[in-house]
């Protein structure tokens, strides 16, 4: 199996080994300072996941631009990662949009939408479950607690007509795709980039499970943070080409760090996006300047809406 932690830069590894230190700084926002590259923290998420793979470039990128010092902090996904936003725990934000829309006591603005998110669901090849229906009565991971895999993982589940029928067990992406290996549970959800690297080198078949029938759904009730996007056959071994749920990714930021620094986090996503690309990113993706712009109901941060108007009008 593909070990997460070859997926870190040496930078980012060194810069999340500095997390404690960086927690027990003060959680005010970052000041209007002459220093070159300001130490901001980002929430990103779990070690292997598609929202730590891009943390980590885009601290690497912000460095080589002396725009910011930013530190990845990991987390349990996008619903944590806004509480540690909000609580400020952190001064910068990965997160579904859909997750994004549904937080209480919403005071959150964006740098950008950076990217796709595929939620996918994974069965061992051997297990007999051919379609979403097969997983009633069945062992299924919808994510860990936090996680914004947990939101959409319910959602498909209601779509499919499954509401309360499955076991659900919420784990962390990498020990369900071990429990997975080890039949200890019938499938896994999760939300992340192609291919995520604790699938990629299953030492079981595993395959996906087709998702385009409740797609129509989701967007009925909850709007267009979902749409229907293919996965190419073979990203997990043998398996067909299939339809799952593209959900975007938001890079947040509080409102009251400044806009200097939220334009200069711009400049970089706009300049330096070739260095951005995670190796889990196929198929269709953002990081250009008209989908950069594209946050739904979360509104740009000034800082961001202007230097994106300067840049191209």
């Amino acid at each position: 199996m593909v070990q997460p932690a070859v997926l870190l830069s040496r930078r980012a590894v060194l810069r999340a080994a500095g997390v404690l230190a960086v927690g027990a700084a003060t959680g005010a926002s970052v000041s209007c300072s002459s220093e070159p590259s300001p130490r901001v923290r980002l929430a990103a998420g779990e070690i292997g996941g598609f929202f730590w793979e891009f943390g980590g470039l885009l601290a690497d990128a912000a460095a080589g631009a002396g725009a910011a010092d930013i530190v990845p902090l990991t987390t349990e996904g996008s619903v944590d990662n806004l509480d540690a936003l909000q609580s400020g725990r952190a001064e910068l934000a990965m997160t579904l949009a859909d997750a994004a829309y549904d937080h209480p006591g919403q005071d959150l603005t964006a740098v950008g939408c950076v990217y796709e998110n595929y939620f996918q669901i994974a069965v061992r090849a051997d297990s007999g479950i051919e379609s979403v229906a097969d997983l009633r009565g069945r062992s299924v991971s919808i994510g860990a607690p936090g996680s914004g895999a947990t939101l959409v993982s319910r959602r498909v589940l209601d779509a499919a007509g499954l509401p309360d029928a499955v076991r659900e067990v919420q784990m962390s992406m990498n020990a369900a795709a071990d429990a997975l290996y080890a039949g200890d549970v019938d499938a896994v959800m999760w939300a992340g980039g192609l291919p995520t690297p604790a699938f990629a080198d299953p030492p079981v078949p595993v395959r996906l499970l087709d998702l385009g029938g409740v797609v129509a759904g989701l967007r009925s009730e909850f709007g267009t943070a979902y749409e229907a996007v293919p996965v190419p056959a073979g990203v997990y071994g043998e398996h067909p080409e299939v339809t799952t749920v593209g959900i975007p990714n938001l890079l947040l930021v509080r409102p009251d760090v400044p806009d200097e620094m939220v334009a200069s986090l711009v400049s970089v996503l706009l300049d330096r996006s070739s260095a951005l690309v995670p190796r889990q990113a196929i198929g269709s993706q953002f990081l250009d300047a008209r989908s950069l712009v594209m946050t739904g109901a979360i509104p740009l941060h000034p800082g961001a809406e202007a230097e994106y108007r300067r840049r191209h009008g």
